[in-house]
């Protein structure tokens, strides 16, 4: 008699939760095809932002000649990164509530097209940095046509051996060396510290390298060193710099040593690097530049790779 009590309540509760999931099974099913409406809303209203980002794509193999070794300034890109991922999560959300109403869905499109806007106008800022660093690198090559000394194509710098401008071990300047920098220094310089230029430098880099010999500490110092003696001869006015060029310098000027933590390796019969290190070629003084939009361009790239 308690066996047949307890059969009837079990399939009297089950019976009870049958036609509860129901219910909550076509709650669930209306649930979806708000959203399936609301998701295909949204994707027609985000169609030419995917446009933009198709052309920011197209973009990509434009910057990959002269975007290896940059640094990029992150502020604007990511003030507009920002928004669009704050009118994203607020979709979202509004999306797992149900309660979107149609004023906050038109602020949301409204952020989107203003997004749209803000990376539109990116890349215009982009293809006008890209511009800048072209001009100063065809200017710097027009500088030295006639000299030894070559400027890199991709970045700019130019490149001293150590083995020339000092004795084995020393950070001390040789007599010739000296000769050699007053022909350069103030070539180079001068097309950097031109005012068509000027504005648009956030750094010149004046950065010391050894080779692979001797510990680290020790390289560092020597590499600091020498790094440092050149920055103190291009900021002499006995030098070729004059006194306005040499407070433009000042401002931005960088001195860095790197010890032997960036070595130049040989290259195998094709050109291609191998796991030697070139020890002549490592001991070297490099001045570059550094332009004030150069982290923006790096974190464009960034995107544009994720994309």
């Amino acid at each position: 008699m308690r066996n047949r009590r307890r059969n009837r309540e079990a399939f009297a509760e089950h019976s009870y939760w049958q036609s509860y999931s129901d219910m909550m099974a076509a709650l669930l099913l209306i649930f979806i095809l708000i959203i399936a409406i609301t998701l295909a809303i949204y994707k027609q209203k985000t169609t030419d932002l995917d446009q933009t980002r198709l052309e920011l794509d197209q973009a990509q193999s434009q910057l990959d000649a002269t975007i290896e070794d940059l640094e990029l300034s992150k502020a604007e890109l990511e003030k507009s990164n920002g928004e669009l991922a704050s009118s994203l999560a607020e979709l979202q959300q509004a999306y797992q509530q149900a309660a979107l109403t149609q004023e906050e869905l038109n602020n949301a499109y409204l952020e989107i097209e203003n997004a749209r806007a803000e990376l539109t106008t990116t890349k215009q800022e982009l293809q006008d940095i890209v511009g800048i660093r072209t001009d100063i690198i065809g200017a710097l090559q027009t500088a030295f046509n006639n000299s030894s000394m070559k400027v890199d194509a991709q970045t700019g710098s130019i490149t001293f051996s150590s083995d020339v401008l000092f004795r084995y071990n020393s950070s001390n300047l040789t007599t010739d060396s000296r000769e050699t920098l007053k022909n350069v220094i103030p070539m180079y310089l001068d097309v950097l510290l031109q005012d068509q230029f000027r504005s648009y430098i956030a750094e010149i880099i004046i950065e010391g390298h050894t080779d692979t010999d001797g510990g680290y500490q020790s390289n560092m110092e020597l590499s600091y060193a020498r790094a440092n003696a050149v920055a103190d001869f291009c900021l002499n006015s006995r030098n070729g710099l004059s006194e306005t060029e040499i407070e433009q310098l000042q401002k931005i000027l960088t001195v860095n040593g790197k010890s032997w933590s960036n070595p130049v390796y040989e290259k195998d019969a094709f050109g291609n690097a191998t796991t030697e290190v070139d020890m002549p070629a490592s001991r070297r003084v490099e001045i570059k530049f550094r332009l004030k939009e150069d982290e923006m361009i790096e974190k464009i790239s960034g995107i544009l790779n994720q994309q």
